[in-house]
């Protein structure tokens, strides 16, 4: 009976310690036995246990006192706010979890109020509360006043030793409802997450809303509309248990033998084929990427098995986009699309471990709106016949226009929480106007922690900005990021050569007005890392065909020499003479080779 069911999920800041609540929560409903209980059971991958953050959302039933507790582990850094928003569209209730020694964070309240768009019951708990610089009662202050909700409803728990937390599952039990659906009508399952499996083709992970699913049944997908036989249902304890059905409220798994990746997608609709469903739930707002940058492997022999990864990664990780795309310099590849720099590095890094592809990854850059000029849209036109647009989004350096081709370039802009102390308020404030911010207004809390909102384009805060916001608050204010609008921009693009020879992929689009300083500081970054050769090595960065910065690497030298024992100078000249020449033909046909710390400096300019 779904009278038994209760669905839930934890939302909080990154390292508020959603895994150990979780954790504690599957010790005393016995739902992990103790010989397998290690740290962080549901971050199933060694890179979120290495990081310390969870990465994909990752569902578990437990039982306990007869009812069944699904629960589904989110993660908290702001590039993953997508996987926030599917989990929170499959459950009833929240634990809004924050962390005594830190009070509420940017991303806190970024995921309560989505929760609290989607009328989800709320129930706030204080973490944390054994550490020694545990502020509870502040922390219980800032809650009250951001829910309004009485003392007694918030928990106080450390989710380390344990305490309290059993209390919250009986509360869950009492305060979450149950779920609505009905099992007698036609079968409606939303898919919140999927994976593919060599053995078993995709597994959508999903949400039964109406109706019954069971082994056997003929299934439908709506949006896609593939048919498939299900060949297994069941559910998480974490690991998948095979059962004999799924009814409505259930969150479960269904084995759909499909091969094709792309029939199975995330926010589709899963139906009986005899039986379907008149309309397919409402999916998920799809998040468009703000960050892009091209994969490329190494090895030229790696392609297929990159565009098969990629496939694959993009199954449960709908926020990514990617397109094939082709580099003189670096062969065939994917322009792929991102939400942010922490879920680029992310998705490197998985490619590397689960499917061993080395890559070598272009500078990011955001997706700029091009307004073209008559001109522009004719020149376009001459090269693809069917183009009739004036707007072109440029996702790559390489793809802008030449400046006689464009009326106006837009870019994207951001709104921007910073929740801080107030003591640090003037160093964030100078920071944020360094990086072209735009000031709304101030919120105070309290009188000792406040909100700044600002306005910032969204390349401002593309690379290093998190870094240098923890510096100069001495790491305890925290960020939020909203897209907000594009906006008109100056911007030009950076080439940058090497030996005369343009390196493609270490081309950037920068503002107009700091062109000459970029220019300057990546030559000098590019000097200290590339290798010396047996000739002189040229680096400069230019805007069209004008040179605006330099620098050189001088050759590596041989005392061809130092054989010489005597005898006439002549012979120690035509010695130096001949190596003269050497250098002068090497220098025509030398080739550079750059390697990955080069493309990080060009990143992290």
């Amino acid at each position: 009976m779904s009278q038994l069911i209760r669905n839930f999920c934890i939302i909080a800041h990154i390292d508020h310690g959603k895994s150990t609540l979780a954790d504690r929560f599957l010790e005393i409903t016995e739902t992990v036995n103790k010989r397998d209980m290690k740290e962080q059971v549901l971050d199933q991958m060694d890179l979120e246990r290495e990081r310390g953050i969870t990465i994909k959302l990752q569902p578990v039933r437990m039982d306990y006192q007869g009812y069944n507790l699904n629960l589904i582990d989110t993660p908290g850094h702001v590039d993953f706010s997508y996987e926030v928003s599917r989990s929170l569209a499959a459950v009833e209730g929240a634990i809004l979890l924050v962390d005594a020694t830190q009070g509420i964070e940017a991303q806190t309240l970024s995921n309560l109020y989505l929760a609290i768009d989607l009328n989800l019951t709320i129930i706030p708990v204080i973490n944390k509360i054994d550490l020694p610089n545990a502020d509870i009662k502040q922390t219980k202050k800032d809650l009250k006043k951001l829910i309004g909700c009485l003392d007694d409803e918030i928990f106080e728990v450390s989710a380390k030793t344990g305490q309290g937390v059993k209390n919250i599952l009986e509360y869950i039990i009492k305060k979450i409802p149950s779920p609505q659906g009905q099992d007698n009508e036609p079968l409606q399952m939303l898919i919140f997450d999927s994976l593919y499996d060599d053995y078993k083709g995709v597994i959508a992970y999903g949400r039964v809303m109406n109706g019954q699913v069971q082994k056997s049944d003929h299934i439908k997908f709506m949006a896609s509309q593939k048919d498939s036989e299900c060949l297994e249902v069941g559910f998480f304890k974490p690991k998948l248990i095979p059962y004999d059905y799924l009814k409505a409220g259930d969150i479960g798994y269904v084995v759909t033998g499909l091969k094709q990746v792309q029939s199975c997608r995330v926010g589709d609709t899963i139906t009986l084929a005899k039986k379907p469903a008149v309309n397919p739930l409402p999916g998920y707002k799809v998040q468009k990427p703000m960050v892009f940058a091209g994969l490329y492997s190494k090895e030229g022999d790696d392609y297929p098995r990159l565009r098969e990864a990629l496939e694959r990664l993009s199954l449960n990780d709908a926020s990514f986009t990617y397109e094939a795309d082709r580099s003189e310099a670096l062969g065939f590849g994917f322009r792929c699309g991102f939400l942010g720099i922490l879920h680029l590095d992310i998705f490197q890094e998985r490619i590397f471990r689960e499917y061993n592809i080395d890559l070598i990854i272009t500078a990011p850059s955001v997706g700029y709106k091009v307004e073209l000029s008559e001109a522009g849209q004719k020149a376009w036109q001459r090269k693809d016949k069917s183009f009739n647009k004036k707007e072109l989004i440029i996702t790559s350096p390489q793809l802008l226009p030449e400046s006689t081709y464009i009326d106006t370039v837009n870019e994207p802009w951001v709104r921007v929480d910073i929740v801080t102390p107030t003591d640090y308020l003037g160093n964030i404030m100078n920071l944020v106007q360094e990086k072209r911010g735009v000031y709304l207004n101030t919120e105070y809390i309290d009188d000792k922690k406040a909100i700044l909102h600002y306005e910032l384009p969204l390349v401002s805060i593309l690379i290093d900005f998190y870094d240098k916001l923890k510096s100069v608050s001495s790491g305890y204010a925290s960020l939020n990021y909203d897209f907000l609008k594009y906006q008109s921009c100056e911007v030009v693009r950076l080439d940058i050569l090497i030996a005369n020879e343009p390196a493609e992929s270490l081309a950037t689009i920068v503002y107009k007005d700091e062109a000459y300083r970029a220019g300057r500081k990546i030559t000098d970054k590019l000097k200290e890392i590339l290798p010396r050769q047996l000739f002189e090595v040229k680096i400069q960065a230019a805007i069209g065909s004008k040179i605006i910065a330099s620098s050189r690497i001088s050759p590596l030298r041989k005392d061809v020499t130092a054989k010489l024992y005597g005898g006439d100078v002549s012979r120690k000249r035509k010695l130096l003479e001949k190596q003269k020449k050497g250098k002068k033909k090497m220098k025509q046909i030398g080739k550079v080779d750059i390697p990955h710390e080069a493309y990080l400096a060009v990143l992290k300019r």
